[in-house]
């Protein structure tokens, strides 16, 4: 999928941007961090961990300043850009180790936060340099709304073709069926009027709630549909697509409404959004939850490579020559994670992590023609669970042990949220590529838990989050600034 097309200002923008980033930053250079993930991908949670472990000096031995002893520590500064809201990162974190520990809430808009990190240089002048420092800017952002960019390049009757072509697909009755009907029922080249908009655009908002929910979709722009943020009831959301008319289209039509406020939503909301933030990436996370569409079934597992590959498609990928960087910057790093390994047994994780290399292939190719590094890696920012074995009839399963959240329910059973369990999940598929030929969901028993209840303490009293290779995670998108 080609990048979002921009325009003259739009570049000009981005420099300018790009040039006051390089100004305040001539004495401390800054890297800034995109995170994102489509929906439950853990995002908040990742970002939560980066901090308290950054901030701490967590358990990180794959995080190699702090394993060779060059890390000093970091704290956290004022972000440069009052007009973003602060990521909640003091309110996380006490969601996480409070008396009764809770997942904080899910990333619902963008938020940005700094942290000043400092070490001592592993390069022969730093012994006469002294420590250096390093701002490491987080942009948080749904990735819901990332899925919106290829929007730039389409027209209104281009994307409602799209839309329409996946609710009608089989298997997509149940969810799009209110939606379609409601649709054959309007006439839209009626005169325009707001309640058929807004009845559209209701109808339209849930059929991709409940694909989402019920078929663990992936691909279903607009995503301000899904969340909205602060447009919420805006007419910049009052759209939906229409099937392609034979006679002329009036001004005053319903159509022509739909189609205005579908072109306003990509100039107002979607443009801006890659203008201001998304091409000023250094470095990206996206976090994957695969367990969830494995889960799921094929249609789920084919839609979440759809949307992987087009997500990557979005992304300014590259090597930026350093004579450019202060005008022009490229993400030359891409981390895929597949979150939730704590809810696997160690032993599939290499399986878990081949399984996400399968979905990202392609767009991985074409981020390493880019000029980009590409990896995959199966994690947990905070794991939820431990392991151990259990015999059963006569053979010894390797299981995970933890706390199912209140209201799960797995073989009729509803558990209470307080009660720990020993579960065999399953067996990932040893080839990737037979979850896209069997045609059958892959059989695991898959329960979300509450975070760990009891957590351990450092020397200096910190918490001590545990995690499933959080640290190479983190040494691959920072720590080659920290050399």
């Amino acid at each position: 999928m080609p990048q979002p097309p921009t325009t003259i200002v739009d570049e000009l923008g981005i420099a300018l941007s790009n040039l006051a980033d390089a100004a305040t930053g001539a004495f401390t250079p800054t890297l800034r961090l995109g995170v994102t993930g489509l929906s439950r991908a853990g995002k908040t949670i990742f970002i939560t961990a980066l901090v308290h472990n950054l901030l701490t000096g967590g358990r990180l031995p794959g995080f190699a300043p702090l394993a060779e002893g060059r890390f000093i520590g970091a704290r956290l500064a004022e972000y440069p850009d009052a007009t973003i809201p602060r990521f909640a990162y003091e309110q996380h974190l006490d969601a996480l180790t409070g008396r009764v520990p809770t997942w904080p809430e899910s990333t619902r808009r963008i938020s940005q936060l700094r942290v000043v990190l400092k070490f001592q240089s592993k390069h022969w002048y730093s012994g006469m340099t002294g420590p250096s420092t390093v701002n490491l800017d987080i942009v948080d952002y749904p990735g819901e709304w990332l899925l919106d960019l290829p929007l730039l390049g389409l027209s209104f009757a281009e994307w409602s073709a799209e839309a329409l072509d996946r609710a009608d697909r089989p298997g997509s009755g149940k969810e799009a069926g209110p939606f379609l009907d409601l649709l054959e029922s309007i006439d839209p080249l009626k005169e325009a009027n707001d309640p058929d908009a807004e009845k559209l655009a209701t109808a339209f908002t849930d059929y991709l709630r409940k694909s989402r929910e019920h078929q663990a979709l992936s691909t279903l722009p607009p995503g301000r549909f899904l969340l909205p943020g602060d447009l919420e009831g805006s007419p910049a959301l009052t759209f939906a697509p229409l099937p392609p008319q034979r006679q002329a289209i009036r001004g005053n039509s319903l159509y022509a409404m739909l189609e205005h406020r579908y072109e306003a939503y990509k100039d107002r909301v979607v443009r801006p959004f890659f203008r201001d933030h998304f091409a000023r990436l250094d470095r990206q996370i996206v976090l994957v939850d695969a367990l969830r569409a494995l889960n799921a079934g094929p249609t789920a597992v084919a839609d979440l490579e759809t949307a992987l590959t087009a997500v990557l498609g979005c992304f300014r990928q590259g090597e930026t020559n350093p004579l450019l960087r202060p005008f022009v910057r490229k993400i030359d790093r891409i981390l895929f994670a597949a979150t939730k390994a704590d809810h696997v047994h160690h032993t599939s994780h290499d399986r878990l992590e081949a399984i996400l290399n399968r979905l990202v292939a392609n767009a991985g190719k074409r981020a390493r023609f880019a000029g980009a590094e590409v990896k995959s890696i199966a994690m947990a920012g905070i794991r939820a669970t431990r392991e151990g074995t259990i015999s059963e009839g006569g053979e010894t399963l390797p299981t995970i042990i933890g706390t199912p959240m209140k209201g799960e329910v797995l073989d009729g059973t509803t558990y209470d949220g307080k009660t720990e369990i020993a579960l065999f999940p399953g067996d990932l598929p040893e080839r990737p590529d037979s979850l896209f030929e069997d045609g059958t969901p892959v059989a695991l028993n898959f329960l979300r838990f509450t975070p760990p209840q009891k957590l351990d303490r450092n020397a200096n009293g910190d918490v001590v989050l545990p995690h499933i290779r959080f640290d190479r995670a983190l040494d691959y998108l920072v720590g080659d600034w920290l050399a």
